[in-house]
């Protein structure tokens, strides 16, 4: 009986090309088809991807000129890979015969629900984004009002009313996150900073110092912190290193010692860290709970 010999093995990835196109390719505004076939995308670093979204596809004239965008990209030899949110079949059909890998995002998933809920899908484009319910749409609009007013502790006439308040040393990160959780989740979210002038302290700034319970601290490397600093001031005693440790230093202190929940914002995203205070908090039951019925891909 011959041997059974294993053919020799290479720990080599196969060549792939270094640059390809993307498209995101939706009947609505792209926000769904980009955000997912990123997200898939992201998970190939060693290709660079150019990003092309193209929004409001929603007629088989412009089905075909996005054909010929992604013909115009693989005759330029770089192969498409193509990511869709459209629901109408005829349309998913004429982009599905553009050169390169199309990805529908959609199709699969909805035939499947079609036979669990017994209903069959709208073709109506646009529903994820659309206003739908106006009452959450206020609500979002209220938050980011009330986002703006108490940002950067520039105002404590509601903070009351906060869902959450972010506290932590200037360039953090907590406009940022302020801004999302209120246009997300229509949170009402005021931030603080800490500065010099809030320390040496027993308890909390006398802004905050009402509620506690409502305090989530943000800290970062004292590196990253210096240079985003000295991005805006240069060589200036506020960017230095030393600063930036003293600063960070004292945050933590303070965080600890009146039990406020905290991250380390340097290498996360803001939906990173939104997600991380809205489980913290344990919002999500209450106002963070408003993912919109109809609202795109």
């Amino acid at each position: 009986m011959s041997e059974f010999v294993l053919p020799p093995t290479s720990d080599a990835i196969p060549l792939v090309q270094a640059r390809r196109a993307a498209f995101f390719v939706s009947d609505s505004t792209g926000i769904t088809a980009e955000t997912l076939g990123s997200a898939l995308l992201v998970n190939f670093p060693e290709i660079v991807f150019d990003h092309h979204t193209m929004p409001f596809v929603d007629t088989p004239e412009k089905a075909a000129e996005v054909v010929q965008e992604i013909s115009r990209a693989y005759a330029e030899g770089q192969e498409p890979v193509v990511f869709t949110t459209v629901k109408q079949f005829q349309l998913r059909k004429l982009l599905h015969a553009a050169p390169g890998v199309t990805i529908d995002l959609l199709a699969g998933h909805l035939v499947e629900l079609e036979g669990a809920l017994g209903v069959k899908a709208s073709e109506r484009p646009g529903q994820y984004h659309a206003l739908g319910d106006l009452e959450k749409y206020h609500d979002r609009m209220r938050a980011v009002e009330y986002a703006i007013e108490h940002d950067d502790g520039q105002s404590g006439r509601a903070l009351d009313l906060a869902d959450v308040i972010i506290v932590a040393p200037s360039r953090c990160g907590k406009t940022p996150t302020t801004m999302y959780l209120a246009l997300q989740y229509g949170l009402l979210v005021a931030n603080y900073p800490l500065t010099d002038d809030d320390f040496p302290t027993v308890g909390l700034p006398k802004m905050i110092a009402p509620y506690p319970e409502r305090c989530f601290g943000l800290i970062t490397t004292a590196q990253r912190l210096s240079q985003v600093r000295s991005e805006r001031r240069p060589q200036s005693h506020y960017a230095s290193l030393e600063q930036c440790t003293l600063e960070l230093r004292r945050a933590e202190d303070l965080y600890r010692r009146h039990n406020i929940p905290y991250l380390n914002s340097s290498a996360k995203s803001v939906e990173e860290m939104s997600a991380v205070i809205i489980q913290s908090m344990r919002l999500r039951a209450a106002r963070a709970q408003t993912t919109p019925k109809n609202s795109s891909r």
